[in-house]
């Protein structure tokens, strides 16, 4: 997941709702191959709307007779995770190799029934007693309880509108208005508290669990991610300001307080498997956003020192010096290092076959797929390799590849771009960009603090606070500037005009564009040829844009993450959410509108020379209904693009660009009392059920926005915490530009009459969908009658 991550998919969010009107196989109910025996609720006494417990039981592959496949030597010890269940060791690698689960996940979201020395033993009894998939099975039934059953879902009062829903002028159009209060509506379903009566150890049964319990209320991302996570939480915290949700907003701050108190750190989510790695450290900006919008400073006492503490922790655990190969300069910089030497036990299974391979081996050397040999120090830095790239929020992406094009031939298997991951020799644009924010924002959180204090006391304590907090805040702008200046040297090249990660292997830019380019922009980083002014800043930054307007004209979604389709999560088709960086374009540099385009003047050649590292004939291809791919800019049509909103009077290039992605959402189903469901009929032919009331998606597609996204490690989850939180945000910020969806129309063709010799006399309708460019789906029927000749 990730987020970011996992956390920048959609920008104004695609979402399906009730009916899933417009839904198609890939929005469809996810199905997976485990059975749910058991279903738990929260306690009704503190639930609206209770939130089912799906409890799996093991579904192996293999049969129950089949003995467990041979194993690689078991991997060492962590010493950041010490539980003999849920973390590295002989127990874990052997119930993932018997497969009793399609998610990895699952089995270590499962607290014990026994504690753990019980646990453990019952394990080694059927080690000793020769290993089968139905032992494993049987041990895992007896011994595991339902994942998730540590948390009890809680109300939220529903006589809280918004602002922004009930201003009309705020979101004009009724549908668009009705859709986000739709997604208001979801936070319901995915907020959460520990559940105090299940918490393991604390139980008469001594359980064991891997959660890392809460204090405080928090939101879910949702589907298999049950548990509180930090990149996410950005989005959903914006989307929890918008909505009003002051209290559940500043709940999931003191979680994170909590842990950095506990950890020196916050990790990468609410789990003990995860606290060898954090994520992009967005806390400062979340406290930041918090006190802005609630003017609620009772925080800062606490929250300012454990604020220090996380740059801390990433100054002393994730910075290094880096000496400009441009300029001579030595500057401080970050970069991602997660501490791990065996598989992520979220993800066990995935890792195990990565750096060992099919077939599998038993000793301290493992064959891969290719015939290759890997020493246990290859083995150990693949792991880190594949933990660090959690902890970038993006896992997994070409970006951090040491060959981007690995999986390009097949984009199935993700195991080649796995192996050659570079993230620790990767010093991210966005992570620094983020940094020198939170310096900033910490800084200026220290202002509030002196004026706070200065207006309250005038002791000498409170006095010898407002100094020491002004020199902190003096340092850290400082700092900020240093940080800034190693962005500008290391990452922002002057002649493509874009920023790239800069390589310690190669000790030079990648010049491998993603997403990550638009960070800088939307924290307030620009390069001197845009500061120094003039009609020559503008036009540079167009060109840094410049591909925001070849995405709006060739495709029909929104941002892709890369621009390769290698099969891995953050990379394309998969889209990410870039508004923020066009809004924070300064209105001194969009003065003139966006260039008109024709035959002679395309989207690609306003992309500077080289900017994204690939041809244009490199480009992803949008798929059309006929089977073939465009390459054209067949989105553009005088001034504006399809699904891209209206185009407004006077309006510059990046306002054009704003409301152009802000529109490229889409929404199906039904609005009560402003959208009526579609017929059974054309449920059936659109591949839906009446029951269906809709998802969020973690993900969505660039080629589509009628479709969830797709690849990487699991299956794409529904819920969805930070895709709803950045719907409602763009909703409340940019309502007024979104237009009604225009949904395409449904049409239902005549079909021939299909005899048949056998049977009663039974009519059935199949249909099967095809959407065109123009927006239409064509529905091709096919009436089977069943009768006597």
């Amino acid at each position: 997941m990730s987020p970011l991550p996992h956390w920048l998919i959609l920008i104004a969010a695609v979402l399906s709702i009730a009916g899933d009107a417009l839904a198609g196989p890939e929005t469809a109910p996810l199905v997976t191959r485990n059975a749910t025996v058991q279903v738990e609720y929260a306690n009704p006494a503190s639930v609206g709307t209770p939130v089912a417990v799906e409890t799996s039981i093991p579904a192996p592959i293999l049969p129950s007779s089949a003995p467990i496949p041979p194993q690689a030597q078991v991997p060492p010890k962590q010493s950041w995770c010490p539980s003999e269940v849920f973390c590295a060791g002989q127990l874990l690698q052997t119930v993932n190799l018997a497969q009793p689960f399609s998610d990895s996940k699952t089995f270590v979201d499962k607290p014990t029934v026994h504690n753990e020395v019980t646990t453990v033993s019952d394990f080694n009894a059927i080690f000793d007693g020769g290993l089968t998939v139905g032992a494993v099975t049987n041990y895992v039934n007896l011994n595991f309880q339902g994942e998730g059953l540590e948390l009890e879902a809680i109300s939220i009062p529903s006589n809280r509108t918004p602002a922004f829903l009930v201003n009309e002028a705020t979101i004009p159009s009724p549908i668009v208005r009705g859709w986000a209060s739709i997604v208001n509506g979801y936070w319901n379903t995915l907020v959460r508290e520990t559940n105090q009566s299940r918490l393991c150890p604390d139980t008469s049964s001594g359980c064991e669990s891997s959660l890392i319990p809460l204090n405080h209320t928090f939101v879910v991302p949702g589907g298999r991610f049950r548990e509180q996570y930090y990149w996410d939480s950005f989005w959903i915290m914006e989307g929890l300001l918008v909505s009003e949700l002051y209290d559940i907003a500043k709940s999931g701050l003191l979680n994170f307080m909590d842990e950095i108190e506990r950890f020196g750190f916050i990790p990468n989510g609410g789990r003990i498997y995860y606290l060898n790695r954090s994520q992009p450290p967005i806390f400062i900006k979340m406290l930041s956003r918090y006190v802005n919008v609630t003017s609620d400073t009772s925080i800062l006492p606490r929250a300012l020192p454990l604020a220090e503490a996380e740059l801390v922790w990433w100054q002393t655990n994730r910075t290094i010096s880096v000496k400009s190969p441009y300029t001579g300069k030595t500057y401080p910089v970050s970069h991602y290092a997660a501490i791990n030497t065996a598989p992520r036990p979220e993800s066990y299974l995935e890792d195990y076959r990565t750096v060992n391979g099919v077939p599998l081996s038993a000793g301290s050397s493992a064959t891969d797929l290719n015939g290759l040999t890997y020493t246990e120090r290859q083995r150990a830095d693949m792991y880190s390799e594949i933990a660090s790239g959690a902890e970038t929020g993006w896992d997994y992406t070409s970006r951090f590849a040491k060959d981007p094009f690995a999986t390009l031939t097949n984009t199935t298997n993700q195991e080649p771009l796995m192996r050659g991951l570079n993230v620790r020799a990767t010093v991210a644009v966005d992570l620094n960009s983020i940094i020198y924010d939170a310096m900033i924002q910490l800084a200026n959180l220290y202002s509030v603090s002196i004026r706070i204090t200065k207006s309250l006391s005038k002791r000498a304590e409170s006095r010898d606070k407002r100094i020491m907090h002004a020199t902190l805040a003096n340092q850290h702008r400082a700092n900020a500037a240093l940080r800034k200046a190693a962005i500008l040297d290391l990452m922002w090249d002057p002649e493509k005009m874009a920023f790239y990660d800069f390589n310690l292997t190669s000790n030079a830019r990648n010049g491998f564009f993603s997403a990550a380019h638009f960070y800088p922009m939307w924290n307030g980083i620009w390069p001197e040829e845009v500061t120094r002014g003039g009609k020559h800043a503008e036009a540079v930054a167009r060109k840094m844009f410049a591909p925001v307007g070849l995405v709006l004209s060739r495709y029909n979604g929104t941002f892709p993450a890369t621009f390769l389709k290698t099969g891995a999560q953050w990379d394309a088709p998969n889209a990410y959410i870039i508004i923020q960086a066009l809004a924070n374009v300064p209105s001194k540099l969009s003065t003139q509108p966006y260039p008109a385009l024709d035959s002679s003047k395309t989207s690609f050649s306003l992309v500077p020379a080289n900017q994204l590292g690939l041809s244009e004939s490199q480009l992803p291809l949008q798929p059309l209904v006929s089977g073939q791919n465009s390459s054209l800019d067949i989105n553009y049509n005088a001034g504006t693009w399809t699904t891209g909103g209206t185009a407004q009077s006077g309006e510059t290039w990046s306002r054009a660009l704003l409301r152009g992605m802000a529109n490229r959402y889409s929404t199906g189903g039904s609005i009560p009392g402003l959208l009526n469901q579609l017929t059974p009929q054309e449920l059936n032919v659109t591949f839906s059920t009446p029951d269906s009331t809709g998802h969020m998606y973690e993900k969505f597609n660039v080629f589509d926005i009628d479709s969830a996204g797709s690849g990487g490690e699991y299956t794409v989850q529904a819920g969805f915490g930070w895709t709803n939180g950045a719907a409602l945000w763009v909703a409340a910020n940019y309502g007024a530009i979104l237009d009604r969806p225009e949904c395409p129309a449904i049409e239902i063709a005549p079909a021939p009459v299909v005899k048949r010799s056998l049977g009663s006399k039974v009519t059935r309708f199949n249909g099967r969908r095809t959407k065109h460019h123009d927006g239409r789906y064509t529905v091709e029927r096919t009436r089977e009658v069943n009768k006597w000749r």
